[in-house]
């Protein structure tokens, strides 16, 4: 390894198989969502590891662990790593977990070393990343960057009417730390699977992750009139027949924002509810939600004229009511260009193959990024299924990201020779 610190794919690998099997599910993958039970284990067995190689643990107000090694210069601003070890209802094995332990292990391999660095080290497991229990997502990063007010993450209610305070407390989590002193950090970085195909698809092994696209999201109203199914077609104000047209034209805004550089933009319709879904009648009522990304700021502005355009074309052309609310925007979130460099001297240090590329998915990094030093790295997945129990990388993938996220690392906190 470059570093000269005994680090070892193969003990990431197994700490991967081994913390899966915390809410392993049947097709393979996991269920180890935010403040169950199971998050509780997976956090106590982090633990244990993070402790048996000398780590010092905090938590804080809403749940975030936080480990420390301390550096020979005290005086300096830690060097972070972090991601999650939550997951998602039906996840797999990876997303979030492999850059916890992959930091974990950078740790214990300094630990069997004797090894110190002139800054001192951090560790995150970031509370509630997902936001598959509890929304919306990445709270416990947003609570410690300020994007959210701790007694609004604490005060967030699930499905069921359960309050995230209570649940944290339920499954003895919630610490006294503030999490707001994770602004004082000196840097950040972030390891994550890819949960797109590019990087497998170009043959490549990483991606050094510059920026997080800028995104736009709306809710959109679409009103007319009930009608009998066998009714005539004539004289119908249909909300279902405005609101297909509306929906399929969020693809062709996409495609058709085109920057500069040649990049699209990129929209979904995630959610539609129909009023009254009932078979036989033509609904009076579709609410459906848009998402929109892109990578420069003026082509999502384009998108978002063109959204409320359509809006209006369609109103009129069916004397159908639509509105279009602007519900969220999240700035285009540039990442640390010195950072970013040290991953690339790192990857041609050790021969492995990488592009420059944005991520168009949020993550801790996205929010650490408006107080902190802050850069990803990307590992490919197979076919880039992710948020599935299908999820699989490999374990030459994990390892190659592992000693680039380390060399990294240990350029900026200095490595004491």
């Amino acid at each position: 390894m470059s570093t000269n610190i005994p680090l070892s794919g193969a003990r990431l690998w197994d700490s991967l198989m081994e913390i899966a099997k915390i809410g392993g599910t049947a097709k393979g993958g996991c269920n180890r969502q935010t403040l169950t039970d199971l998050d509780g284990q997976g956090r106590a067995l982090f633990q244990q590891w993070g402790e048996a190689c000398g780590l010092t643990l905090s938590v804080d107000r809403v749940g975030n662990m936080v480990f420390t090694r301390p550096g020979r210069d005290p005086s300096r601003k830690a060097v972070a790593i972090g991601s999650h070890l939550d997951t998602q209802p039906t996840g797999g094995k990876f997303d979030g977990i492999l850059g916890v332990l992959a930091g974990l292990e950078l740790m214990r391999a300094l630990h069997e070393a004797g090894a110190e660095t002139e800054a001192p080290l951090t560790l995150i497991n970031w509370t509630n990343e997902e936001g598959a229990r509890f929304s919306p997502p990445m709270m416990g990063s947003g609570a410690a960057m300020g994007v959210f007010t701790e007694a609004e993450v604490l005060g967030k209610q699930d499905a069921e009417g359960k309050v995230f305070g209570d649940e944290l407390r339920k499954i003895g989590w919630q610490g006294s730390a503030d999490p707001a002193e994770l602004q004082k950090l000196g840097a950040y970085f972030e390891l994550h699977i890819e949960q797109g195909p590019q990087l497998e698809n170009e043959g490549l092994e990483l991606g050094v992750v510059t920026h997080a696209l800028a995104q736009r999201w709306y809710e959109v109203t679409v009103l007319g009139e009930e009608s009998h199914g066998g009714s005539i077609m004539a004289g119908r104000h249909d909300a279902m027949m405005g609101a297909a047209p509306f929906i399929s034209a969020v693809e062709e805004i996409a495609l058709s924002a085109v920057s500069p550089t040649g990049e699209p933009g990129r929209g979904t319709v995630g959610v539609v509810n129909v009023y009254p879904s009932s078979r036989n009648i033509a609904p009076s009522r579709v609410w459906f939600s848009i998402d929109t990304r892109h990578g420069d700021e003026d082509q999502l502005e384009l998108m978002r004229q063109q959204i409320h355009a359509k809006g209006a074309e369609i109103a009129a052309k069916r004397g159908l009511k639509v509105e279009v609310v602007d519900f969220w925007h999240s700035p285009m979130m540039p990442f640390a260009p010195e950072l970013a460099e040290r991953l690339r001297v790192a990857a041609r240090a050790r021969g492995h193959s990488f592009k420059d590329m944005p991520t168009g998915i949020g993550h801790d990094a996205v929010y650490m990024a408006r107080k902190v030093p802050t850069v990803m790295l990307f590992c490919p997945c197979h076919g880039g299924i992710s948020h599935n129990e299908a999820e699989s990388i490999t374990p030459e993938w994990a390892t190659a990201a592992l000693g680039v996220l380390a060399d990294a690392v240990l350029a900026e906190a200095g490595v004491v020779r």
